[in-house]
């Protein structure tokens, strides 16, 4: 009798290199296409790589992921030089059943929010841990100019939440933008809108990182079945998608 080898389930990796690879299908030919920031990003931008020469290039949210775009020969450009994007595609901490998002561990949510602000549509990689039904378990980063740092600190904590100052190599981590980050947890976050809209207007807040504003319209999740497609609103036409 044979006896059958049961597959181990996938690493974390192995979930982010196959969603890295699902969006290609939302690249458009011929296009600039809106690059975000983070592990499961740096796996897209590895299949990106194996595209280059169908796309005219990407708008960078960080200068990490320019580096790693420019290494691949994928000519990167400034935001300003170019005009609407058709599709953004970056990761997610968390994500709702709705798009919305908290984004920022990996500090650039301020440059995330301006590409994502400037493309048609927004596609969220992620593996099947950061579904969540509410916003709020993964720290809420916000960008901060320093001297508002400790005032905004007191008002998370007047709304219940213990906010700290990020840390790198025990000193205050330092933003592509030359700003700081806090971290704010025990807060469950009921209208993701609301609560960004309300935060943002406090002085001294560069951004926070929720992204209801610039929500995801589409989420490929991955898991260990394969890759998931969640859809927010009807599609849109972008043009022709590039096939992988």
């Amino acid at each position: 009798m044979t006896q059958l080898t049961q597959k181990p389930p996938m690493s974390q990796d192995e979930l982010k290199t196959l969603v890295g690879q699902a969006a290609l299908h939302y690249v458009v030919k011929g296009e600039i296409v809106g690059v975000g920031t983070g592990s499961t990003v740096n796996k897209f931008i590895d299949a990106l790589g194996s595209i280059r020469d169908q796309i005219k290039g990407a708008v960078s949210s960080s200068e990490a992921s320019t580096l790693r775009l420019k290494a691949l020969g994928i000519p990167v450009f400034d935001a300003n030089d170019v005009g609407e994007l058709a599709v953004y595609i970056d990761g997610a901490d968390e994500i709702d059943g709705l798009g919305n998002m908290v984004k920022g561990g990996g500090a650039a949510l301020t440059r995330e929010k301006i590409v994502a602000a400037q493309s048609r549509r927004f596609v969220c990689i992620a593996d099947e841990s950061k579904l969540v039904d509410k916003l709020g378990c993964f720290p809420i980063p916000v960008e901060v100019i320093p001297m508002a740092t400790s005032r905004v600190v007191r008002q998370f904590a007047a709304m219940g939440g213990r906010a700290s100052l990020r840390l790198k190599t025990g000193v205050p981590m330092v933003t592509d933008n030359g700003q700081h980050i806090i971290d704010v947890t025990g807060l469950q976050i009921a209208d993701p809108l609301a609560f960004e809209s309300t935060v943002n207007q406090w002085p001294g807040v560069v951004t926070v990182g929720v992204f209801a504003h610039q929500r995801a319209q589409v989420c490929l999740l991955g898991t260990a079945a394969g890759v998931k497609t969640l859809d927010f609103q009807a599609p849109e036409k972008t043009g022709a998608l590039i096939a992988y």
